[in-house]
Protein backbone atom coordinates (compact mmCIF):
# COMPACT_ATOMS: atom_id res chain seq x y z
CA UNK A 1 0.00 0.00 0.00
CA UNK A 2 2.83 1.98 0.50
CA UNK A 3 4.33 2.26 -2.62
CA UNK A 4 0.96 2.74 -4.57
CA UNK A 5 0.02 5.80 -1.82
CA UNK A 6 3.74 7.37 -3.13
CA UNK A 7 2.88 6.80 -6.43
CA UNK A 8 -0.41 8.25 -5.95
CA UNK A 9 1.16 11.40 -4.28
CA UNK A 10 3.71 11.81 -6.58
CA UNK A 11 1.47 11.69 -10.03
CA UNK A 12 -0.54 14.38 -8.17
CA UNK A 13 2.04 15.99 -7.37
CA UNK A 14 3.10 15.84 -11.13
CA UNK A 15 -0.58 16.62 -11.88
CA UNK A 16 -0.57 19.86 -9.71
CA UNK A 17 2.55 21.11 -10.77
CA UNK A 18 1.11 20.91 -14.33
CA UNK A 19 -2.26 22.67 -13.60
CA UNK A 20 -4.27 19.61 -14.82
CA UNK A 21 -5.76 18.48 -11.52
CA UNK A 22 -8.84 15.76 -11.10
CA UNK A 23 -9.41 15.17 -8.07
CA UNK A 24 -8.78 19.08 -6.23
CA UNK A 25 -9.05 22.60 -6.55
CA UNK A 26 -5.79 22.71 -8.23
CA UNK A 27 -4.13 24.72 -5.45
CA UNK A 28 -0.48 23.68 -4.54
CA UNK A 29 -1.24 22.97 -1.06
CA UNK A 30 -0.95 19.81 0.99
CA UNK A 31 -4.85 19.62 1.61
CA UNK A 32 -4.79 19.78 -2.47
CA UNK A 33 -2.13 17.43 -2.97
CA UNK A 34 -3.75 14.92 -0.36
CA UNK A 35 -7.12 15.39 -1.84
CA UNK A 36 -5.74 14.89 -5.88
CA UNK A 37 -3.53 11.51 -4.37
CA UNK A 38 -6.84 10.35 -2.90
CA UNK A 39 -4.86 9.56 0.46
CA UNK A 40 -5.68 11.31 3.77
CA UNK A 41 -3.40 14.74 4.74
CA UNK A 42 -1.91 12.75 7.94
CA UNK A 43 -0.25 10.25 5.45
CA UNK A 44 1.60 13.51 3.88
CA UNK A 45 2.37 14.77 6.89
CA UNK A 46 3.57 11.98 9.06
CA UNK A 47 4.33 9.06 6.79
CA UNK A 48 5.44 10.74 3.89
CA UNK A 49 7.48 13.51 4.48
CA UNK A 50 9.88 13.46 2.40
CA UNK A 51 6.89 14.12 -0.38
CA UNK A 52 5.94 16.67 1.46
CA UNK A 53 9.16 18.12 1.99
CA UNK A 54 9.88 17.69 -2.33
CA UNK A 55 6.62 19.58 -2.86
CA UNK A 56 6.57 22.24 -0.72
CA UNK A 57 10.36 22.64 -2.49
CA UNK A 58 8.99 22.79 -5.94
CA UNK A 59 6.13 24.56 -4.89
CA UNK A 60 8.76 27.47 -3.69
CA UNK A 61 10.84 27.29 -6.70
CA UNK A 62 7.77 27.98 -8.98
CA UNK A 63 6.47 30.45 -6.61
CA UNK A 64 3.26 28.59 -6.10
CA UNK A 65 2.49 28.88 -9.77
CA UNK A 66 1.74 25.97 -12.07
CA UNK A 67 2.96 25.40 -15.12
CA UNK A 68 -0.49 26.49 -16.96
CA UNK A 69 -0.76 29.52 -15.63
CA UNK A 70 2.97 30.39 -16.12
CA UNK A 71 2.07 29.72 -19.94
CA UNK A 72 -0.71 31.91 -19.78
CA UNK A 73 1.32 34.50 -18.25
CA UNK A 74 3.94 34.70 -20.85
CA UNK A 75 0.93 34.69 -23.55
CA UNK A 76 -0.60 37.69 -21.85
CA UNK A 77 2.41 39.17 -21.43
CA UNK A 78 3.11 38.30 -25.36
CA UNK A 79 -0.29 40.18 -25.63
CA UNK A 80 0.45 43.36 -23.94
CA UNK A 81 3.45 43.86 -26.01
CA UNK A 82 1.01 42.84 -29.83
CA UNK A 83 -1.59 45.15 -28.43
CA UNK A 84 0.66 48.23 -27.61
CA UNK A 85 2.57 47.90 -30.84
CA UNK A 86 -0.68 48.32 -32.61
CA UNK A 87 -1.45 51.08 -30.36
CA UNK A 88 1.49 52.76 -31.48
CA UNK A 89 0.41 52.36 -35.05
CA UNK A 90 -2.58 53.65 -34.72
CA UNK A 91 -1.61 56.43 -33.07
CA UNK A 92 1.03 57.21 -35.98
CA UNK A 93 -1.96 56.58 -38.59
CA UNK A 94 -3.65 58.95 -36.96
CA UNK A 95 -1.18 61.53 -36.92
CA UNK A 96 -0.54 60.76 -41.15
CA UNK A 97 -4.58 61.28 -41.22
CA UNK A 98 -4.38 64.87 -39.62
CA UNK A 99 -1.16 65.80 -41.75
CA UNK A 100 -2.61 64.32 -45.02
CA UNK A 101 -6.31 66.47 -43.80
CA UNK A 102 -3.82 69.91 -43.14
CA UNK A 103 -2.37 69.46 -46.26
CA UNK A 104 -5.45 69.23 -48.23
CA UNK A 105 -7.18 71.94 -46.74
CA UNK A 106 -4.21 74.59 -47.46
CA UNK A 107 -4.42 73.48 -51.15
CA UNK A 108 -7.89 73.51 -51.17
CA UNK A 109 -7.67 77.10 -49.47
CA UNK A 110 -5.42 77.67 -52.49
CA UNK A 111 -7.54 77.12 -54.83
CA UNK A 112 -10.30 79.54 -53.89
CA UNK A 113 -8.28 82.22 -53.91
CA UNK A 114 -8.71 84.21 -56.40
CA UNK A 115 -6.02 84.19 -59.47
CA UNK A 116 -4.06 87.27 -59.21
CA UNK A 117 -4.82 89.40 -62.39
CA UNK A 118 -2.91 89.98 -64.90
CA UNK A 119 -1.77 92.84 -66.42
CA UNK A 120 -1.98 93.84 -69.90
CA UNK A 121 1.73 94.29 -71.44
CA UNK A 122 2.71 97.47 -72.04
CA UNK A 123 3.66 97.59 -76.23
CA UNK A 124 6.23 99.93 -76.79
CA UNK A 125 6.89 101.70 -80.08
CA UNK A 126 9.72 100.18 -82.06
CA UNK A 127 12.04 103.04 -82.17
CA UNK A 128 13.83 103.33 -85.73
CA UNK A 129 17.05 104.04 -85.57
Amino acid sequence: MTDDDRRAITAAMQRLFAGTPLRSSGKLDIVSLAQEAGVKRNKLTRKHTDLKDLFYTQRRTRDGVPDNEVKLREQIAALQKTNQSLRDERDRCRLDQRNVRSRVARADHRERQPLPRLTQPTVRPAVSG
